[in-house]
């Protein structure tokens, strides 16, 4: 049986409630009103300076989303291929905007942020999962193609720029994020990039205190209690009754007791004088990245890399050919074929679907994206995997003209049976989008995989890209 899966990779104060009466029988409490008055005054000075430091607040943040919609609005989809372009638009519509509503709130916004509210169901946001989503989805791109912490929050993939930088307060997020999932490496990564940017920051966009908590346990967590006792210190400064750190603090200088690092109380050798005597560079770390046990995770992310892995001999065997099949249209306009592989065959065919078929494709799939499922080995149920980032949806050759051409196109390029071929899939990988090494047919272990089609395993599969990567 043969499945047929289209993958478009788009890399989106007061209250007066106390009343003294009969005040205008005697001046004495009259007199009593101007002092009354004076704190009026002052108070409604300070709530209308308070005021005007909030819309100055919040015409900050105006300006800077008109900006950024400017500069996305003129390329939709370039913008939103650049992953970290992907990453802050999904942050600015989560953790900043929360920011926005709690400025919004502190008086006129109940109104502004509840008529918000009321249209949620015609204003699409992204939720707290998003965000941990698209975080998790910059990390995975900065790790498959060995991007540098620093670069990313530049701005720049692979050395040329490509968006604005990030902040101190957007690199903690990253690393909040890292940490909330238990990623103490890319942790201490973000962390390290946002206290660096922290201290070149002139308005801060995050505190100091709340870098060095996390930052000194993920630290920790990687195996350098040195360096986290010396951040930890850091902390201590800033707040010098933090009890967890005061805990943390007494843990590290144990275990660097026992190690041997630091000497024992009472002989020589203040460990209070372990201070950060230069900025913060996780160079100088020993750091371990999280691994899922993979086997094929090395060659699949140097594959994404670009880089060759095939033996000079395979490849000096591999041929491009143009491809009839004793089909008579074919005869016309032969398809241009590219071995890949050999074992297993693997061939690439050029230009074999229209723009205005791509386009219908798309067209027809929008509507009915939901979230790619994956067939559960043990219970033969379809879920939701991590390892399998994308929205699909099915078309039918009867549902257009474009989509049956396309049907029998594959089949006479094949010389496939497509009577037995599934529906059409068309897949949206979003942020960082990926499918994981698989296996596309049913093991000897899988007996319930297909059964629901009544047509066999599958024997083959046949991908086309209806859209390319920018970057």
């Amino acid at each position: 049986m043969h499945i047929i899966t289209f993958m478009p990779v788009l890399f989106l104060l007061m209250q007066p409630n106390v009343i003294y009466g009969e005040v205008f029988t005697a001046l004495v409490d009259m007199e009593g009103l101007i002092s009354t008055e004076l704190e009026l005054v002052r108070h409604l000075d300070n709530y209308i300076q308070a005021e005007e430091t909030r819309l100055k607040q919040l015409r900050k943040y105006l300006e800077e989303y008109e900006s950024i919609y400017q500069e996305a609005s003129a390329d939709v989809t370039k913008y939103l291929a650049n992953p970290i372009n992907a990453y802050l638009l999904v942050k600015r519509l989560t953790a900043d905007w929360k920011q926005v509503e709690g400025v919004m709130t502190q008086n006129v916004g109940p109104a502004f942020v509840h008529n918000i509210t009321q249209h949620r169901g015609v204003l699409r946001f992204p939720s707290d999962e998003d965000l941990n989503g698209a975080a998790v989805a910059l990390m995975r791109l900065q790790d498959t193609y060995k991007l540098d912490t620093h670069a990313l929050a530049e701005g720049k993939l692979l050395g040329k720029k490509y968006s604005r930088q990030l902040t101190a307060g957007d690199c903690w997020e990253l690393g909040r994020q890292s940490y909330n999932n238990g990623d103490h490496y890319h942790t201490v990564l973000w962390m390290g990039e946002a206290l660096n940017k922290f201290e070149d920051e002139s308005n801060k966009t995050v505190s100091r205190q709340d870098i060095l908590e996390y930052l000194a346990f993920s630290t920790f967590k990687q195996g350098n209690v040195k360096e986290a006792l010396q951040l930890t210190h850091e902390l201590l400064k800033i707040v010098p009754f933090h009890q967890r750190a005061l805990g943390n603090k007494k843990y590290y200088e144990d275990l660097l007791r026992q190690q041997g690092v630091i000497q024992r109380r009472g002989e020589t050798g203040d460990v209070e004088n372990m201070i950060m005597d230069e900025p913060f560079n996780t160079a100088n770390l020993k750091l371990t990245k999280p691994s899922d046990h993979l086997p094929e995770r090395e060659n699949y992310e140097k594959l994404c890399r670009g880089e060759k892995l095939m033996d000079p001999k395979i490849e000096g065997r591999l041929r491009c050919r143009l491809v009839t099949n004793n089909v008579p249209f074919l005869y016309i306009q032969p398809v241009k074929m590219e071995e890949a592989y050999h074992k297993p065959l693997i061939v690439i065919y050029h230009n074999v679907i229209s723009d205005d078929e791509m386009e219908t494709v798309k067209k027809m799939a929008q509507p009915r994206f939901k979230r790619a499922t994956v067939q559960n080995s043990v219970t033969g149920n379809l879920e939701p995997a991590n390892y399998r980032i994308s929205k699909s949806a099915w078309l039918k050759s009867e549902e257009h003209d474009h989509v049956l051409k396309v049907t029998r196109r594959v089949g006479a390029i094949t010389g496939l049976d497509m009577a037995t071929a599934e529906d059409l899939q068309v897949v949206n990988y979003g942020i960082g989008g990926h499918y994981e090494p698989h296996f596309d047919y049913a093991r000897p272990s899988e007996v319930k995989a297909f059964q629901g089609l009544g047509t066999g395993n599958r024997i083959a599969t046949w991908l086309m890209y209806v859209s390319a990567n920018i970057y």
